[in-house]
């Protein structure tokens, strides 16, 4: 079978605000998701989905894409939200699902589907590199979102990401002086990303509060000092905490944490990131939070 990998991401800066046209510095994980397929002759017009989670059996599914009908699954909900979205690379695609060839797909989530790094947005990369159709556009009508993730998996690296006035990113080299003193936990549960968004709907936004956090991740890219980079990640959290109207992670969960300790997206669950400190494994661990990486072992850089 032919493969194709999209890695995951971390988003450094800009979470919530991505939405309004802030400017974004996401970085890649070393897994991802990866994608497989096979092409078959047989006048039958079927899709045959095998989904894993670390190469576990997670979602089974035969579908008849000339009818777009599942015949088929272990998960409804989970096949029903795949054939949408094969509709939709239809609707993109001048050759996929277009005459009465059987496609043989299976795709593996290299990481927990709790980590919050990008199972759907590398999902959607694949099938659109996989249909050579706008990965962008596939994930706006299948999932919406910002879009800085399926930059990050379809460039493989890291970015610096605005979707207004138009979806625009470069690639960057982010690998500060710092970047191995720097730690990533996970909070032992997945935040509901469309949730946090609503929320943040909810506020009142204002075109200064996006661009402050634009030139903090101007700053943050330049930045080679780490208590420089700390103060910034510190402000960064403030400043979400404020409009938010909720505390940050570290004044529920760590205040006696002699580090910074910023979220990684929508609050309240996945990843944080801080820096180490004397005892630091041992200071979350005895907090119940025991998924501790190290930049080495969590970034694809």
């Amino acid at each position: 079978m032919n493969a194709i990998f999209s890695p995951g991401k971390l988003m450094l800066t800009s979470e919530y605000f991505a939405i309004d046209g802030a400017l974004v510095l996401a970085v890649p994980t070393r897994l991802g998701q990866e994608f497989f397929f096979e092409e078959k002759e047989d006048q039958k017009s079927l899709v045959f989905w095998e989904a894993f989670h670390q190469n576990k059996p997670w979602l089974r599914a035969v579908i008849d894409y000339k009818n777009w009908q599942v015949l088929e699954t272990n998960i409804p909900a989970g096949a029903e939200f795949i054939l949408q979205t094969l509709k939709n690379v239809q609707e993109l695609s001048s050759t996929k699902f277009r005459h009465t060839l059987t496609y043989h797909v299976k795709t593996n989530l290299q990481f927990p589907s709790d980590f919050g790094l990008g199972s759907s947005s590398t999902l959607m990369n694949n099938l659109a590199e996989w249909a050579g159709i706008d990965p962008f556009y596939l994930n706006t009508i299948s999932l919406g979102g910002s879009g800085y993730d399926i930059a990050v998996a379809k460039e493989k690296t890291a970015v610096l990401f605005q979707n207004k006035p138009e979806i625009r990113y470069e690639k960057v080299n982010f690998a500060p002086s710092f970047k191995n003193d720097l730690i990533f936990i996970h909070l032992n549960q997945k935040q509901n990303s469309r949730e946090g968004i609503s929320f943040y709907k909810s506020k009142k936004r204002s075109q200064k509060l996006v661009d402050e956090f634009s030139d903090i991740t101007k700053k943050v890219l330049l930045c080679n000092e780490l208590d420089i980079f700390s103060q910034l990640m510190t402000n960064h959290e403030q400043k979400i905490s404020g409009f938010l109207e909720i505390p940050t992670v570290k004044e529920r969960l760590f205040p006696d944490s002699p580090a910074f300790v910023k979220s990684l997206g929508a609050w309240g669950g996945d990843f944080v990131m801080s820096a180490k400190f004397g005892g630091f494994k041992d200071y979350f661990w005895e907090k119940g939070f025991t998924t501790v990486f190290e930049w080495s072992d969590i970034i694809g850089l």
